[in-house]
């Protein structure tokens, strides 16, 4: 029998002002608490170049989060949490509302960050494959124009044989554990998840995980071990070491907070008091069929908490960058490969079937040292694809590298209202199109998929809410994407297939 006990869902009664008030005055610097409630500079009229008054940028700091939903920022619109350290970057940086993911999940996404090439379509390009020899990289281009490169990650699946997403950098760290990273083989017998799940969502696979990750994570004794701070403090420290050099540029991978969702218990706390177990351990393995309604207040709540962990040692980084002096001279990024579902539709869980904006849109923060920029928020459409011509643009990079997508800055600086009509994206044989008016998807693969009646033979699917069903979202009137209006409005829906249709026929 589980040793899970038996509780009756409540409410938290932590009182989140003195836990902001506590996370503040941990930080290095300057108090963070409240400043999602803080008035947001605009930017004037007068178009700004990115380069500034005195040329452009000279260092590049970009922080990934892994499966960081943009809708959990106070910086977009969050009402229950509310990251003090990410919202008052926010309030120093551009933010941009509408950015998308070009190829999901963890692999295929960060195949874009670091070579700048859409991956669309998948069938072609290829989706969870390593980084090719002939994808010049970020970091190669940067080596070759002076800059010094460091790569701190604690996402494993960086580091799986052959997968080559090192290569360019001067400096790279793996801080191993994550999730089921082979790190620890025993002993397995010490160890029994079943104390850590509640009985109806066991199964071996889940056992067996949950398993791998508590022998992974044995030894951690203080919230300085977990793995986001241990990564960021590395980040800290490589900064110390190179912040003598002429440029530089340091990629920071954490992979909380993907599951499982194990934050330290003063910050569970924070968003639910009925936790099932102790140590509610929830990841990979569950199956769908075996989560219950009365089971999703207490794993948004962990799922807050990791969301909540990962905002203090942000916060903590950025304030020693600030410390350090190099805010002036740094452009810092922060962002994310993907988010998660946390009941809608009753997904728990990224599921390619479901691509709705919770899982295919993501933060992107960026605080350019030009005061002018900061508190601006982008609403155009923007995406993933886009990110590594932005950052060298940005730093004044000249290359023949043949990379993809729009350097974005523009939207910041008033020199452009939008770069691109729709973007895209694809995850497994699933693609969405997002317009910023319409977010679309439907299954990408198959015979038939794409033929003129297509979504008259899905009606009755759509209707049944079958999961993999092609959906459209009205983001005007439904902006949270509770209903699914590809019926009502067919035309669009053709004209969204079409699209994708276009997009990912290799």
């Amino acid at each position: 029998m589980s040793d899970c006990k038996t509780r009756a869902t409540r409410s938290t009664s932590v009182n989140r002002r003195q836990f902001l008030k506590a996370a503040a005055g941990a930080m290095a610097a300057a108090p963070l608490a409240g400043c999602a409630a803080a008035p947001r500079a605009q930017a004037g009229p007068a178009v700004i170049s990115a380069a500034g008054a005195s040329g452009p940028p000279k260092n590049l700091i970009v922080i990934i989060a892994d499966t960081c939903r943009a809708d959990h920022l106070g910086c977009y619109g969050s009402e229950r949490v509310k990251p003090p350290a990410l919202d008052r970057l926010a309030d120093e940086s551009v933010t941009f509302t509408a950015c998308y993911a070009d190829g999901l999940p963890t692999i295929p996404a960060r195949r874009v960050y670091h070579a700048g090439r859409s991956i669309i379509p998948m069938r072609q390009h290829g989706g969870w494959i390593p980084l090719k020899e002939d994808r010049t990289t970020m970091a190669q281009v940067l080596g070759r124009k002076g800059f010094r490169t460091g790569f701190i990650a604690d996402t494993y699946h960086y580091f799986k044989p052959e997968m080559n997403f090192h290569r360019g950098f001067d400096s790279w760290k793996w801080i191993r554990g994550q999730e089921s990273d082979r790190y620890r083989s025993g002993p397995r017998d010490a160890f029994d998840p079943k104390k850590h799940m509640p009985e109806h969502l066991w199964n071996a696979r889940y056992d067996g995980n949950m398993r791998q990750y508590m022998m992974n994570t044995r030894d951690r004794k203080a919230e300085e071990d977990y793995f986001c701070a241990r990564s960021l403090r590395a980040g800290i420290d490589w900064l110390k070491a190179n912040r003598s050099t002429k440029r530089f540029m340091l990629f920071i991978d954490t992979f909380d907070p993907h599951e499982p969702w194990d934050a330290p218990k003063r910050f569970q706390q924070m968003y639910y008091d009925a936790y099932p177990c102790e140590r509610f351990l929830f990841g990979y393995g569950v199956q769908q069929k075996d989560i219950r309604p009365e089971d999703l207040p207490a794993i948004r709540g962990l799922y807050a908490a990791e969301v909540s962990f990962v905002d203090m040692w942000v916060g903590r980084f950025v304030e020693e960058v600030r410390r350090l002096g190099l805010l002036d001279d740094t452009i810092l990024v922060f962002s994310t490969d993907h988010g998660t579902h946390l009941g809608e539709e009753g997904c728990v869980q990224k599921t390619a079937a479901l691509l709705n904006s919770c899982v295919a849109r993501l933060p992107l923060i960026i605080r350019h040292p030009d005061p002018a920029v900061a508190g601006k928020r982008v609403d155009a459409p923007v995406s993933a694809s886009d990110y590594m011509r932005t950052f060298l643009a940005m730093l004044g990079i000249e290359h023949k590298v043949q990379i993809d997508g729009k350097n974005v800055w523009p939207l910041a600086t008033g020199a452009a209202d939008r770069l691109h009509d729709r973007v895209f994206t694809e995850f497994g044989h699933y693609a969405a199109v997002h317009d910023g008016r319409w977010h679309y998807f439907q299954d990408d693969h198959g015979k038939g998929v794409f033929e003129p009646d297509y979504l008259q033979k899905q009606a009755d699917r759509v209707r049944s809410q079958a999961r993999g069903a092609p959906h459209l979202y009205d983001l005007e009137a439904d902006p949270g994407e509770t209903k699914n209006v590809v019926l009502d409005h067919p035309d669009v829906a053709a004209e969204m297939q079409q699209h994708i249709a276009r997009r990912v026929q290799a």
